[in-house]
């Protein structure tokens, strides 16, 4: 039988311990993924009264429900981000990135593997991207390696590929449990099944800090966050070991890795049905999973059992990059989310940023991720 629970979140957890104060807190969090946690963790170390909000469990969306891929850098390509947003911007997010790769490793223990990654060509187009990624991240001094000669089967399927040496793969749900497990030490206090209204939340400061629920609870940002939905499947444990590292083809359309125990995670396919798959139904579809099942034939020969198969909501902005500060026309509200796909790694650092600026800092970053340079698309609450 197949599991329709995510294969992240069906590792047993340690029971989270937390101790509630009572009254008004300086900072609320709402929402219990990668970038509450984050954000709790760090407001606590900095002397903060602090509670968080989660609707389900610790881990229990996004965070817990993705492919398990800990990337640099944000959705775009390095060459694409450089003519988007400027040379010094992309820079600047490309350090961000790679610093919270390192603090993730730091924290997440054995949920947390070095691996690198790959980035494959479909096409002889996606080889000239490539090109042009890996000439930009090598002019600007980031580690790139080109590869020309790909192994069976992936040169029979794949032109080229660059590796991403300081990317990695993630136990996900593991390791923003492990976070928990930090956040609740810190004295955070951790409501969890506890579903809130920013309007009826009892701090100074509220803080969503999510992704695909955003639309939701900030429908102000609804017209620049949409709602989309990611599908994945586990095999069982395979014999052969072929794809230690993350791995991704046709533009992040398609993307496998496989863990350590042999069993290979793969995910993607949404260009089968864009408009179908923007939406907040955490379901999966025949459509979507017999694309992804098709894909994992390509890469082994063969279609192995499938034991899970699961999907996760999360949001994406129209220029690819996060939405970071203050909420537009809501006083004492913030946001940190909006990752477009690319939340294991920003959604750990930008928890960290609305931290900082909540703590006096000014983290130059909170300028490229603003929610006000897409102020013209939000609807202003009157």
């Amino acid at each position: 039988m197949v599991s329709t629970t995510s294969y992240w979140l069906e590792e047993p957890r340690d029971e989270l311990v937390s101790r509630r104060f009572d009254g008004r807190a300086d900072v609320a969090v709402v929402g219990g993924g990668v970038t509450g946690c984050t954000c709790a963790l760090s407001l606590a170390e900095h002397g903060l009264r602090v509670r968080l909000h989660e609707a389900r469990e610790i881990a229990a969306g996004a965070s817990g429900r993705n492919g398990g891929f800990a990337l640099r850098g944000a959705t775009a390509p390095y060459d694409q981000a450089r003519m988007a947003i400027g040379a010094e911007r992309a820079r600047l997010v490309m350090e961000l990135t790679e610093r919270a790769l390192d603090r993730i490793e730091s924290l997440a223990g054995d949920a947390f593997r070095r691996t690198g990654s790959v980035r494959l060509a479909w096409d002889e187009a996606e080889l000239e991207a490539l090109r042009r990624e890996h000439d930009a991240l090598r002019a600007d001094g980031f580690a790139v390696d080109w590869i020309d000669d790909l192994p069976s089967p992936l040169d029979r399927l794949y032109l080229g590929a660059i590796a991403h040496p300081r990317n990695a793969a993630l136990t996900p749900a593991r390791w923003v449990r492990g976070l928990g497990g930090l956040v609740a030490a810190a004295g955070v206090d951790i409501r969890e099944h506890d579903a809130v209204e920013v309007d009826g939340v009892d701090a100074d400061v509220v803080v969503v800090a999510g992704d695909g629920f955003i639309p939701r609870l900030l429908p102000e940002l609804a017209p620049v966050v949409t709602t989309t939905r990611g599908q994945v499947l586990a095999t069982e444990p395979l014999a052969e070991r072929l794809y230690e590292r993350p791995h991704s083809a046709r533009a992040g359309f398609d993307y496998w890795h496989q863990l350590p125990d042999g069993r290979l995670v793969a995910g993607g396919s949404r260009d089968a049905a864009l408009d179908v798959e923007r939406t907040d139904a955490d379901e999966t579809t025949p459509l979507i999973q017999g694309r992804i099942e098709a894909l994992v034939e390509r890469l082994l020969g063969r279609r192995p059992r499938i034991t899970h198969r699961w999907s996760g909501i999360w949001g994406a902005t129209p220029d690819l990059l996060p939405l970071v500060g203050p909420v537009p026309g809501r006083s004492g509200a913030w946001v940190a989310g909006g990752y477009s796909g690319h939340g294991n790694v920003l959604g750990f650092a930008c928890g960290d940023l609305v931290a900082q600026a909540l703590c006096g800092e000014e983290p130059p970053e909170l300028a490229v991720f603003d929610p006000a340079r897409l102020a013209m698309r939000v609807e202003r609450r009157s």
